[in-house]
């Protein structure tokens, strides 16, 4: 599976994947608007709430806040003290005790692999040592090294225990992570905690790429969302209005390193263990921003044929393909207003 996406990511500003337009609010007393730009699970995060007044406004912002910090304590690999990375450790040695969040997650992010035939997986990151993804010519890795990386990579041997929620990595030297998953999870959280504050009406997480809007941002006005070309980032190909809605980015134009003048994306396939080629972008649009997030990356693993086959299957998802020749694909259903 993929490896963490791009953190770089500048949503709002015309250099992004995806831009959001914020349109003024109708006649009438406007609500009040409260907006924060951070950096949050190692990434920049832009979260803005509409309510009844500045004040519920920024609540409901801080609340978001809190939430997702609370989420990176227990899921990140890079904390020595999270559950996740004591799973990691204990790999091949022993079942761990979680959280029955974090063992709830596990088991969405299997059922996400079962769902693409191994195209996403949790436990790459025992891959996270050997590509470097830092716009550079470099040679591609080792073969050994990655043989060896990919053969613990394997979604079935992540055993859950659903009776005392525990976690086992069947072999020593596996791991998990969720750079895929993540963010897209940490959206979909301070949304149902920001939506449930009274007096909030509308708002946006914006996790570098993954963005999920809800409600309304003006008495009668969805989220205006456009997609950009990522050959030309300051040139939208089109745009969406959207509520109750995530749509989750990703793309190779910030992290990718190059071979022989071939171009190869930050997301690993693991069941080769290579980088992906082929594919410049691929944008997921759902209710769910954690399975956008996951689909996102698949797509990139599977390519443009197969990722549409399956986007096409699924109900209420939809996804555009940006191929490294600049051509664009978008699944069956979706109506996208183009410039």
């Amino acid at each position: 599976m993929p490896t963490v996406k791009s953190c770089n990511l500048n949503i709002i500003g015309i250099t992004a994947a995806l831009l959001l337009s914020l349109s003024a609010f109708s006649a009438g007393p406007p609500p009040g608007k409260a907006h924060k730009v951070l950096k949050l699970m190692g990434c920049r995060f832009e979260i803005t709430a509409v309510a009844e007044n500045d004040t519920l406004a920024w609540e409901a912002v801080r609340a978001g806040i809190e939430e997702i910090d609370r989420i990176e304590k227990l899921i990140s690999s890079w904390d020595s003290h999270s559950q996740t990375s004591e799973v990691n450790r204990q790999a091949g040695i022993r079942p761990v005790k979680v959280d029955k969040e974090l063992f709830d997650l596990i088991y969405r992010a299997k059922k996400v692999s079962a769902l693409t035939r191994g195209a996403f997986d949790i436990s790459f990151a025992s891959m996270d040592r050997i590509w470097h993804f830092d716009q550079q010519e470099h040679q591609l890795a080792d073969s050994a090294a990655v043989t060896e990386a990919r053969q613990k990579t394997d979604f079935q041997k992540i055993k859950l225990n659903s009776n005392d929620t525990t976690v086992f990595l069947a072999e020593k030297g596996m791991k998990i992570g969720f750079g895929a998953l993540g963010k897209g999870y940490a959206a979909n959280r301070a949304r149902q905690l920001m939506s449930a504050m009274p007096g909030v009406v509308g708002g946006v997480v914006n996790a570098s790429g993954d963005l999920l809007a809800w409600g309304e941002n003006t008495d009668s006005e969805k989220w205006k969302i456009k997609i950009a070309d990522p050959m030309h980032p300051d040139r939208p190909v089109g745009w969406l209005e959207v509520s109750e809605m995530a749509i989750v980015t990703s793309g190779d134009y910030e992290k990718f390193f190059t071979c022989q003048g071939k171009r190869y994306a930050h997301i690993v396939n693991p069941k080769t263990g290579y980088p992906t080629t082929g594919i410049t972008s691929v944008t997921i649009i759902c209710p769910d921003a954690e399975l956008a997030d996951a689909l996102a990356t698949s797509v990139f693993v599977l390519g443009r044929e197969q990722g549409l086959d399956l986007v096409n299957k699924m109900d209420d998802v939809e996804a555009v393909v940006i191929a490294d020749d600049g051509s664009m694909h978008q699944s069956a259903n979706l109506n996208l207003n183009y410039y």
